[in-house]
């Protein structure tokens, strides 16, 4: 299988994934053109989409993806309906497309409906799981994106975390100045300004790279709750992940 990140908008990704016979799907199509482009110039013929939840930059360019292939199937959460979904998952589902089979996480956070995709070693996770960060809370609660982060951190060490956006350096920024001295933290935040200064994309990242330097998967970590201002461990974790949300909210 080939994995490739097709630039949108001003940051966005939209992913495919293809076999060696020209079949691919589609990752949360924002915009028709640059989709319609890659599979032009790389004579692929797509099988499917996958929607991970109702954002205008995931879903905008579905319908007109639908006025070209209109007997693709459009998979998606409940609040993708509108959006063109016209195959509706969550939690606990699974679905076969070339070959692989994925199966569905219900990840809210960024919103009350997100879903997120698995199938090894390929998590797509939209606007959840981020390398380096998490997610803005538009529509969840802390606690529920801390659940969706334990969740996500429960797959193989060598999933490949493809999220939605370039958002690793500004996110290593911000663990950075957090925990300024912790060497993998700033190995990676040096690692990533050299490659956004050349312009180079930041992702696919593993789960265990995570693990290391994405403060959001280290709530338990002590010298972090410490930085934070907790005297003692706090009563529940989740606590901590709201502490760091609205910091970075606030960066």
């Amino acid at each position: 299988m080939n994995l490739t990140s097709i630039p949108a908008f001003q940051d966005n990704y939209i992913w495919s994934l293809s076999n060696e016979e020209g079949q691919c799907l589609i990752v949360d199509p924002g915009e028709a053109a640059p989709v319609l482009a890659a599979l032009e110039k790389n004579s692929w013929q797509p099988v499917a989409i996958l929607l991970t939840h109702h954002h205008h930059d995931h879903v905008g360019g579905v319908k007109e993806l639908l006025k070209t292939y209109p007997d693709l199937p459009v998979y998606g959460p409940e609040e993708t309906r509108d959006k063109g979904a016209n195959v509706l998952v969550g939690e606990g589902d699974k679905v076969a497309i070339l070959g692989c089979e994925f199966s569905i996480y219900h990840t809210p956070g960024h919103t009350l409906g997100h879903i997120s995709y698995f199938s090894h070693p390929y998590l797509f996770c939209g606007d959840t799981l981020f390398s380096g960060g998490c997610g803005r809370l538009f529509e969840g609660t802390p606690r529920q994106m801390y659940e969706s982060f334990q969740k996500l951190n429960k797959l193989p060490e060598n999933t490949l975390i493809c999220c939605a956006h370039e958002y690793t350096l500004s996110n290593m920024k911000f663990a950075h100045a957090v925990l300024p001295q912790d060497v993998e933290i700033d190995r990676y935040y040096q690692q990533i300004k050299e490659l956004r200064a050349k312009n180079r994309v930041t992702l696919p990242v593993t789960l265990g790279n995570e693990r290391k330097i994405n403060i959001f998967l280290r709530t338990q970590d002590t010298d972090l709750q410490r930085t934070l201002g907790y005297e003692t461990s706090p009563q529940h974790e989740w606590q901590v992940f709201a502490t760091l949300r609205e910091k970075k909210d606030n960066f």
